[in-house]
């Protein structure tokens, strides 16, 4: 019977503290650039500001097994080709502090990413601190920052995370398309469909 009334306030508390982490705002400045973090793909150190490209830097957060994630991951895969291609440095981050020792795992990232063939790094944000800073809540989530390190663009891939089948709106591909030929964006922020990020 306790524990059934501990139940909503549980959920309360938690829902709670969701609501306090805020996302930056357009026009913040890319926090925590210098962070240094593992890639578990080189095994190497490395932060944001290493891999910043040309006309900006695109940050996702994600994981290895969010069913948007999963949803996602050809989506994920190409816009990472295309943001090399022009000349936008990309990084993945795996947030996901809580579930260290099992699906998200250094281990389990390695082979996510290699499975998915990533050609970016992917790297492992130790107790949620570049999540936090960014006030990411969610996986898969995008932060897009031009190439003086401010950031234009906030949220999802496009209008229909769920099905590409579906899909209508390109927002972040229209994003740092507009961003690599010096134009406006027309759509600076989306609301994020997915996993929340498990902090400890």
């Amino acid at each position: 019977m306790k524990k059934l009334l501990l139940l909503p306030l549980l959920v309360f508390v938690l829902s709670f503290q969701n609501a306090e982490i805020k996302p930056i705002e357009i026009g913040t400045v890319l926090p925590k650039s210098d962070l240094k973090m593992l890639d578990v793909l080189s095994g190497k150190e490395m932060s944001i500001a290493d891999l910043k490209g040309e006309f900006g830097t695109l940050v996702i957060f994600s994981c290895n097994t969010c069913p948007y994630v999963v949803a996602n991951e050809k989506r994920i895969n190409v816009l990472q080709l295309m943001a090399l291609r022009m000349k936008i440095g990309v990084v993945i981050i795996n947030s996901n502090e809580a579930r260290r020792d099992s699906d998200d795992s250094k281990e389990n990232m390695k082979n996510y990413g290699k499975e998915q063939k990533f050609i970016v790094p992917y790297l492992v944000d130790i107790n949620s601190e570049l999540a936090n800073a960014f006030g990411a809540t969610r996986t898969p989530e995008n932060f897009l920052f031009d190439t003086t390190g401010k950031l234009v663009y906030r949220g999802s891939i496009d209008d229909s995370p769920r099905d590409e089948n579906q899909v209508k709106i390109t927002y972040l591909l229209d994003a740092f398309t507009a961003l690599s030929k010096g134009k406006e964006i027309t759509t600076m922020t989306t609301v994020s469909t997915g996993c929340s990020i498990k902090r400890k």
